[in-house]
């Protein structure tokens, strides 16, 4: 055989061949194939002779796509192990009370969705009566992520089976009276019954993979046995756009994560339209999926199709599914019969003769409403293959109808994310198409009722039957607390004695305190060091070889560096988590490692390191899912400040995370000027998370790589440093040029790195001025902040309480000047409580490229700058010339 006319040449014609005449031999055949049989029959041939070779365990790549049909053929389904018709009562009532529940709400305003979960039903359903296992079983049980807009759903399930009462579901979406529902899945609202927040669209799936790799992590170290454990993520098709929900589906086939299954409802709607209204988003998700390295079941027809596709000789009805677009096959499943066979059928003649022996009716049901996950064995079906499928994660995705069973005017329909309530009529139908025992003089006073059968009904027995033999109620969240013992204080005295003559960086100061934790005996084994491919950056090359670096497979190689001291450790025991470039997946390994507590009952201690920059201002939606999960830890934000990263420039500077984070209610915020202030916060941060009585709080430590001498902690100064103030020094503490004793008076006041400059101006200020400066080091703005506000609302129930800066700066004589480097409005959050005339010097304005002193000088920083704003504060206060001012900016070239 020739080749054919404009070839192009391929990786093949790089491989010898050894018999180049066997090789046409099947060239011919294929060809003689395509002439006789036809082109389609020749492709049909090598997808069938491809599909053999993976099942053979051939290398051969993978083909990306199949056919528009079910993976699982009606023949190859395993028997359906359940009651399918209590199983479906069940489904029924659920369905009636989420969109009761929604309707309901409505009249106050507050909203809610009805069409996800009616869609959804049966993939939820079919999960918690055979596959989702609770919390009273051995292990952990499985983690469900479920799809945010179906909370409803799971809201009405929980209702039925006791653990919602009707007056929570009428307070759904109000939850100010203490007896509410939250909208979405909010552990921090309703933390008994959610574990993960997920409607903050694209974190979810994300999460859940590094969810399901922490679980490996604990098996592989020996913490936790989590073989057992599965995860299972209910997403949306549309969901699937959000570049976070597909970020990491290499890292969970590359680990072999078969204790993860994502569940996608394909129900081709999005929140306005068709989600690829051009397009078949099933095929697209099926390849990205493939080819990622997953194992793809697709659930997409009904049994009613069957009988479809055994008439289907010729392939024709297949070929057109794989051509009709979504929006159009929406369209199909709102239109009427004749539609259908004009526009569908009417493609080609195949297709022409096949509808002819199609009934009206087979062809509505197929059309309208037959789809594999409104189908119990179906889901069945797919679950099943998907937990005995092994050495790769599986995605399941599943074809409904948006809005199926709430009626006509809601199923299909481009508006019904948006419809937030059914008419009475509407339920009516409902009612009779679902078979619900409900009369219609429920309705006598104009609102749909909620519907039970009955706490002693079969149904409920049934239910409760089936989640005690799977382990307990499930979605469930349950803390068992475990207090961790405090670490000797061995390891904390290095930084509270000082460094000496030696400098060193408050990044490398924390990391030499991790460290020295993580040789504890009775917590070391806890902490979990995560970073994103910037260990050596922030010195922790030192850990590579002594906690290693965590990989399932362990190493596999020789390190190029295996010959020094600090070579490059990877071990299936590992201990640090070296995330690659990906700032959101080291996120999502710290919220699991973080919650480890509550999902496993497992505190673990986890730290995460990054470029400050790319951290609150990056990932900060999963700050607060962080929050939300009431996860506890160390985040640290490295290379703090605006002016400290030299070289780097704008996109490095990061001025304005600590305004960010103080956004945050859980987040506890602190940028420590010195090693001792690392120490005492890290002890009191484990204390506080971790002790006796836990708080549900976070520790965000900026750290700055600037290398400076660190003295010994001064006495009497911890509580200061843990409330975010206290005095470091004084004017009378300088052992040269003191200023004398009627000098005029000025408050510096600093946080981290920022404890240098003010210190030098404190110096100038008293040898060339005669201005006595004392030195503050504020170790947290937010925290004051936090404490003063705490007073105002104590104000408001009638109890005085003076904040805890406003005691602190008591008696200080003079103006307060408030330096850091960060934007001004970060030490500008305590000015109102500051009795003492205010004001601040920060970063303000984008970052730049330049040596420190250079970028200081620019932000008007710098010790010069800081000595000229504090003669100003005094000159306007009458307590120095004004001449001075003039004179200080031309002395310093200001």
């Amino acid at each position: 055989m020739s080749d054919p006319v404009g070839k192009l040449p391929s990786e093949l014609d790089q491989l010898p061949d050894r018999d180049t005449e066997e090789t046409a031999e099947w060239a011919a055949s294929l060809d003689a194939v395509a002439q006789a049989a036809g082109t389609r029959r020749a492709e049909y041939l090598l997808r069938r002779t491809l599909q053999h070779a993976e099942a053979a365990g051939l290398a051969l790549p993978k083909l990306l796509e199949t056919d528009y049909v079910n993976t699982i053929p009606t023949a190859a389904e395993p028997e359906f192990p359940g009651d399918e018709a209590m199983e479906a009562r069940i489904t029924a009532w659920n369905r009636w009370n989420a969109a009761a529940m929604v309707t309901r709400g409505s009249k106050y305003g507050v909203g809610g969705h009805i069409a996800t979960f009616a869609s959804a039903a049966w993939l939820y359903e079919t999960g918690f009566q055979h596959f989702f296992r609770g919390k009273e079983a051995d292990g952990s049980g499985d983690q469900l992520y479920i799809q945010g807009h179906a909370s409803p759903g799971i809201y009405a399930r929980a209702f039925l089976d006791g653990r919602v009462s009707e007056q929570q579901l009428d307070n759904f979406r109000q939850e100010s009276g203490g007896n509410g529902l939250p909208s979405y899945p909010h552990p921090r609202r309703l933390p008994w019954l959610w574990e993960f927040p997920t409607v903050s669209m694209g974190l979810g799936p994300l999460s859940a993979i590094y969810q399901a790799r922490f679980n490996r992590y604990l098996q592989n170290r020996s913490i936790k046995d989590t073989a057992n454990s599965h995860v299972w993520a209910f997403l949306g098709d549309g969901e699937m756009d959000e570049p976070e929900s597909t970020a990491a589906l290499a890292l969970a086939s590359r680990e072999q994560l078969d204790n993860l299954t994502f569940v996608i409802n394909c129900n081709l709607q999005r929140l306005d339209g068709p989600v690829r209204a051009n397009f078949r988003v099933v095929q697209e998700l099926e390849a990205q999926f493939r080819g990622a390295g997953w194992n793809v079941i697709k659930s997409l027809w009904g049994s009613a199709w069957d009988e479809l596709f055994q008439l289907d000789t010729t392939g024709a009805l297949v070929r057109r599914l794989r051509e009709v677009p979504d929006a159009q096959f929406q369209t199909y499943a709102t239109r009427d019969v004749a539609y259908i066979r004009q526009h569908f059928f009417g493609a080609n003649a195949d297709l022409v003769q096949l509808a002819g022996v199609l009934t009206d009716a087979k062809i509505a049901e197929c059309f309208h409403s037959s789809r594999g996950g409104h189908e119990p064995r179906k889901v069945y079906a797919a679950y099943k293959a998907a937990l005995e499928h092994k050495g790769a994660p599986t995605v399941i995705l599943a074809q409904t109808v948006k809005g199926y069973t709430l009626g006509a005017g809601f199923e299909s329909k481009n508006a019904n994310h948006q419809m937030k309530k059914l008419t009475i009529d509407e339920f009516k139908d409902m009612r009779d198409l679902l078979g619900l025992p409900i009369p219609d003089s429920a309705f006598a006073d104009g609102q749909v009722p909620y519907g039970h059968p009955g706490a002693n009904s079969p149904e409920v027995q049934y239910l409760n039957e089936r989640r005690a033999a799977l382990g307990g109620p499930a979605p469930a969240r349950k803390v068992k607390h475990v207090a961790l013992p405090a670490p000797a204080d061995r390891s904390f005295a290095p930084l509270l004695k000082g460094s000496g003559k030696q400098e060193m960086a408050t990044t490398m100061a924390f990391v030499r305190l991790v460290k020295d934790l993580m040789r504890d005996k009775e917590t070391g084994k806890r902490w979990v060091p995560i970073v994103p491919d910037e260990a050596r950056t922030f010195g922790m090359e030192s850990l590579f070889p002594s906690a290693g670096i965590y990989s399932p497979l362990g190493q596999t190689y020789e390190p190029v560096d295996r010959d020094q001291l600090m070579y490059y450790k990877e071990a299936k025991d590992g201990q640090i988590l070296n995330e690659g470039i990906t700032e959101a997946g080291a996120m999502a390994d710290f919220i699991a490692a973080c919650t480890s507590y509550a999902t496993h009952g497992e505190p673990m201690i986890p730290f995460y390191i990054f470029y400050s920059m790319f951290g609150w201002q990056r990932t900060a939606d999963q700050m607060w899912q962080l929050a939300d999960q009431l996860g506890k830890g160390f985040i640290v934000g490295a290379t703090a400040g605006r002016t400290t990263l030299t070289g780097e420039g704008l996109q490095h500077a990061d001025g304005h995370s600590h305004l960010i984070a103080s956004t945050n209610p859980a987040s506890l915020n602190y940028d420590p000027a010195f090693a001792y202030e690392i120490a005492v916060i890290v002890k009191d941060g484990l204390r506080r998370m971790y002790g006796q009585t836990p708080e549900d709080v976070f520790y965000y430590l900026t750290v700055y790589n600037e290398p400076k001498v660190q003295p010994a902690m001064p006495e009497g100064v911890e509580e200061g440093i843990l409330k975010g103030l206290y005095r470091f020094n004084t004017a009378a503490d300088l052992a040269e040029a003191a200023p004398a004793a009627d000098a005029p008076k000025v408050q510096l006041m600093a946080s981290g790195t920022a404890i240098h400059w003010i210190l030098e101006a404190q110096k100038l200020l008293a040898a060339e001025w005669n201005v006595a400066a004392d030195v503050w080091s504020a170790t947290s703005w937010g925290e004051l902040r936090r404490d003063a506000l705490e007073c105002d609302e104590a104000l408001l129930r009638g109890e005085v309480r003076t904040p805890f800066v406003t005691r602190a700066l008591e008696g200080a004589a003079g103006p307060v000047l408030a330096v850091s480097d960060w934007m001004r409005q970060v030490p500008d959050q305590i000015s109102q409580w500051v009795e003492q005339d205010y004001t601040s010097l920060g970063t303000d304005g984008f970052g730049l490229s330049d040596t420190r002193e250079g970028a200081r000088r620019h932000f008007g920083v710098d010790p010069q700058s800081i000595v000229v704003a504090a003669l100003a504060q005094l000159a306007r206060r009458g307590e120095v010339p004004a001449s001075s001012v003039k004179e200080a900016r031309e002395r310093y070239g200001l």
